[in-house]
């Protein structure tokens, strides 16, 4: 016969094992943050439905991989001579915002929910947009601001169906 305080032991390890993961698991997403400070900001909220795009996070393990080829990627656009600044990266908190006056000055994409994140002088653009003429628009307008190397654009029409980039739960 086995004592009753090893039948209580076993009837409880199971489920605080679990508990104990899902805890694991909570404090590792928490620990996602944005140590690089790469500007993410909405630009319209004209579509409330549209999922929303999850903000720049890295964990602690990601932001320590991607730190070295941050600095050399950021620095090589200064050392090749297309940079006046001296890191790539130092650009994106002057374009991110140009962003926002670019689009709203059109006047025309009231109806759009937009955001916008900045990286290397390259902007994606995430949210939805009514039509692909929009989208199309709204890329061709953020390309012609003053230092934009490139545009990713991740906009989608309508706000149903899987957007194509990670969402907020």
């Amino acid at each position: 016969m086995v004592p009753t305080t090893l039948v209580w032991f076993r009837a409880l390890l199971l489920p605080l094992t679990m508990l104990a993961v899902l805890c694991v698991r909570a404090h590792a997403q928490e620990l996602k943050r944005n140590p690089f400070d790469d500007p993410f900001i909405r630009v319209t909220n004209g579509l409330p439905a549209c999922p929303e795009p999850e903000g720049p996070g890295y964990t602690e393990e990601e932001f320590r991989a991607q730190a070295h080829d941050r600095a050399q990627r950021g620095t090589s656009c200064w050392l090749a001579g297309r940079c006046r600044l001296a890191n790539a990266y130092l650009y994106d908190r002057e374009i991110i915002p140009r962003v926002r006056i670019a689009l709203i000055a059109a006047d025309r994409f009231a109806g759009t929910s937009v955001w916008a994140l900045g990286q290397r002088r390259f902007v994606w653009l995430k949210g939805c947009v009514q039509t692909a003429e929009q989208a199309a628009e709204i890329e061709r307008i953020v390309k012609n601001i003053d230092d934009v190397d490139g545009v990713q654009n991740l906009l989608m029409v309508g706000t149903h169906g899987v957007p194509p980039y990670k969402a907020v739960r």
